[in-house]
Parts: C-alpha cells; structure tokens; sequence
C-alpha cells in the first residue's frame, strides 16, 4: 500500500486550530473540511473539531510580531550576513528545534517585507537566536542595512523548515550523513545537535559552491562531525564524484538517515538515487510569504488536482516530490 503519511506542523500546538480550519480547508480533520464523520489523517492526542467549537468556532491567536534588538552582526565575504537577536525567553525556547525559522523585516515596513530565514542557533540562557543571510533580493537587502543596536521585527515561533523530521527525531545510535550546500550550512546546524545528541556518527558532505566561506566550522568541531567536501551538482545532475561517494557510504556504514539542505534539485536526486526505503528528510524550499497557509504562496499543485499548503504540511522528501507539478 502506497501510504501517504502527512502531518500539520501546528496540530495540538497552541496555534491550533487555525484560519484553515475556519475557512474548510484544515489539513488533518476531516469535519473541518466539510465532511459529516470523524477520519482524522493524522491523530495528534487533540481533536482539532471540539478545540475549534470550544474556541467559539474561531481560529485559535496566530504568531506575534515582535519588536527585537540586534547584539551582533557579521559579514562574512560579499553576501552572507548573520545577525545575532534578543528575543522574548518564551519564543527562544521554541526556535530550539531541527526545521525552526522566523520572519523577519525592517522596522516600519508593511508586513508582506517578512522574509521567512532558518534559526541558525537559539542560545536559551542569553536568550538569543542567530540567523545566517544571504543577501539576495529587496527583503535581504534592507535587512543588511540593521545594525547592532537597532531595532528588528521578528515574527515567531514557526518549525516546518525541514520535511521528514519524524525521521531526524528517529535516527539514533548510527551513522547519519548530512549534506549541505550553500546558504544551506545554516539550518543543519540544529539536525547535528540533535544527531549527535541521540548518538549518531555525522558524516557531513559540504558543497561551498561559489561561496569558500566558512561559518559553520565551530559547530562542525563541537558537534564531532567527520566533514568532506565536493560539488555536489553538475549541471543539474549528481555529480559523479558525489553519486559515488555517497552510495559508497550508505554501503559501508548502518545509516539511518541521510539530510539534505539544499536546492530542491539536490533534495530531488538524492531522493531519487537512494530510492523510497532510505529514511530521508530535507530542507523546505517553497516560497513562502505568511507562513499560516493562508496567502497560498507556499501551496504546490500535486497529481489528481491536489493541493498541498507546504508551510504547514510535514511529509517526508520521497512524498514531497512524488505527483509534484514542476510546470
């Protein structure tokens, strides 16, 4: 049985229910899509229909914005920049897990400014998350313009920045392997924490691209990881020295999961080349612009006219793709 096992990152969260339920569009409970019996796609100890009557048939508060203080900034070469931010101990204390990320914007912006960047590291002592950027586009740009002392808008907490985490959560006593590429360093930092915490070996495959700095050193040292590094693409395909290279390992070594953070052209084929019974998860690319599944930039049209809001849906890299309308 070809099983799809999908989950709402918020379900049993205080930001559940939430405007999709309000409006039919609710990912797990089928009452709140408009049918007339209880089939939940995913149970998740709560029932999201008797929350949503108890709530006065209205969705529960959504994310806040935060008013927040930038202590440190580097500029590492040309485009990349990683700000250290003050925020609220509540809100750091959920920015600690794997696929963790914000919103953030300049201050006296309008909203649509957000631009949703992965948490690099949340320190709950100091109270303080670090966020890597690459300088791209209108959004980063202004935000490169923030220095220390100055006022951020940050809107949190959101976790659904890595598809599979079930598996992350899973892999333990190990070998997992972590490849990474690009910006795509950043949010790996908090899949070796918690794999070297279950007591995984990390073997991490590094691909610089055209960018040579290293920021990720310091964690690769502390988090004991066993680092090589090779191009991974090669005009849109595997590379041959990275194709070889990883099936090398997968059949040396017991693996329990192999991550990827990077393009979805990477995440595809991995996917591809280590078929449906390697436990995968990976980086989620998708566009996004409210984060609550509401704008529909993050919604992505699958086989069978399904739509799919990847914001707040969690699957695994093998069903992320499956069915995908690429056109």
């Amino acid at each position: 049985m070809n099983y799809e096992d999908i989950d709402c990152i918020d379900a049993g969260t205080e930001y559940c229910p939430c405007h999709l339920a309000e409006a039919g569009e609710c990912i797990l409970c089928s009452q709140l899509r408009g049918c007339n019996f209880c089939d939940c796609v995913n149970w998740k100890g709560v029932c999201i229909y008797q929350e949503y009557n108890s709530n006065g048939c209205k969705p529960k508060d959504q994310r806040k914005n935060y008013k927040c203080i930038v202590v440190n900034k580097d500029i590492i070469g040309n485009d990349i920049v990683i700000f250290t931010i003050q925020v609220p101990h509540n809100v750091c204390q959920s920015l600690i897990y794997p696929g963790s990320y914000v919103f953030i914007r300049t201050l006296g912006t309008m909203a649509y400014y957000d631009c949703p960047i992965s948490v690099m590291e949340a320190d709950t002592e100091k109270n303080y998350i670090k966020l890597a950027i690459e300088i791209r586009g209108i959004k980063t740009k202004q935000i490169k313009g923030i220095n220390v002392g100055e006022s951020i808008i940050v809107r949190a907490p959101f976790w659904n920045g890595i598809f599979g985490l079930k598996n992350i959560y899973m892999a333990k006593s190990g070998t997992s392997i972590v490849i990474a590429r690009g910006i795509g360093q950043a949010p790996m930092i908090p899949v070796l924490k918690k794999l070297n915490a279950n007591n995984n070996k990390v073997l991490v495959i590094i691909d610089r691209t055209n960018n040579n700095d290293d920021f990720v050193s310091e964690y690769l040292k502390k988090y004991r990881c066993d680092v090589i590094e090779m191009k991974t693409l090669d005009n849109g395909e595997l590379s041959q020295e990275f194709k070889e290279k990883l099936l090398s390992i997968v059949q040396q070594e017991k693996v329990n999961l192999v991550h990827c953070d990077g393009p979805d052209i990477l995440n595809l084929k991995i996917s591809e080349l280590l078929g449906e019974h390697m436990k995968l998860s990976c980086s989620n690319n998708i566009r996004m612009c409210c984060g609550e599944g509401v704008c529909g930039s993050c919604s992505t049209r699958y086989k069978g006219h399904k739509v799919k809001r990847l914001c707040k849906m969690q699957m695994t890299p093998q069903k992320l793709f499956e069915g995908r309308r690429f056109v």
